[in-house]
């Protein structure tokens, strides 16, 4: 069944466009950066993996080559068609009741700055309720300057251009956020809504849901490992 297009989220170009705006064809032209390294040296060898937002599988196809286990999860099931190697589940992250825990809960793609506050809060549940005794979960959260340095653009070595064209600020520190991405044969565009969290709110956030920060991992502070946090 075809999901509706989730509220504020939008998107244009070539191919499916996914309900939180994502272009699948676009997806599949982006890399892999260096995010599946800054799993990896974070988490055991070989652990069981639950990727939320899985996408294409960009990051679940780098994290099987490195022996992890992966069972990727995305509400689109364009994306998913995309993803090998892996077992695929579709529907809503916020929505997810499995009946059974992983040694790592990955939350990648700034998910965590869903602008609907309700939904932040049931993807952080999702993450608590599938963690394994003694396990981890992985956010990736935006830079410091993702809705003021703006408009930006950074030209991918690939031959791509990624553009942040515009912030709007909506009311209750939520913006809609307007980005292109130019190919040399295809343009594509995505409007969606983003909350900013400072690093304190983001400790809130995962504090109300059973979570705390364990490290930083990156100098940045955009990616964080959590655990559960003590009763």
């Amino acid at each position: 069944m075809k999901r509706r297009r989730r509220e504020g989220y939008e998107g244009t170009g070539p191919g499916a466009i996914t309900p939180d705006g994502c272009a699948v064809e676009l997806y599949s032209r982006l890399p892999v950066g260096d995010e599946p390294d800054i799993i990896a040296a974070a988490v055991p060898a070989g652990a069981r993996v639950l990727e939320l937002g899985s996408g294409v599988g960009r990051m679940t196809h780098a994290l099987l080559e490195r022996g992890f286990t992966v069972t990727a999860v995305d509400e689109s099931a364009e994306m998913l068609e995309r993803v090998r190697g892996a077992r695929t589940l579709c529907g809503p992250i916020e929505e997810l009741r499995l009946d059974e825990t992983f040694d790592v809960v990955l939350l990648a793609s700034f998910l965590v700055h869903a602008g609907d506050a309700e939904v932040r809060r049931g993807l952080l549940r999702t993450c608590a309720r599938h963690l394994a005794e003694g396990g981890c979960v992985l956010v990736q959260r935006e830079g410091e300057d993702h809705h003021t340095n703006v408009p930006r653009e950074r030209v991918d070595p690939a031959g791509f251009t990624v553009r942040i064209v515009s912030v709007e600020p909506l009311g209750d520190g939520v913006d809609t956020v307007h980005a292109e991405y130019v190919f040399p044969d295809a343009v594509w565009t995505q409007t969606f809504r983003s909350r900013t969290l400072s690093r304190t709110r983001f400790e809130e956030a995962l504090g109300e849901e059973g979570l705390r920060v364990d490290r930083y991992l990156t100098e940045d502070g955009m990616w964080v490992r959590a655990v559960a946090a003590e009763g």
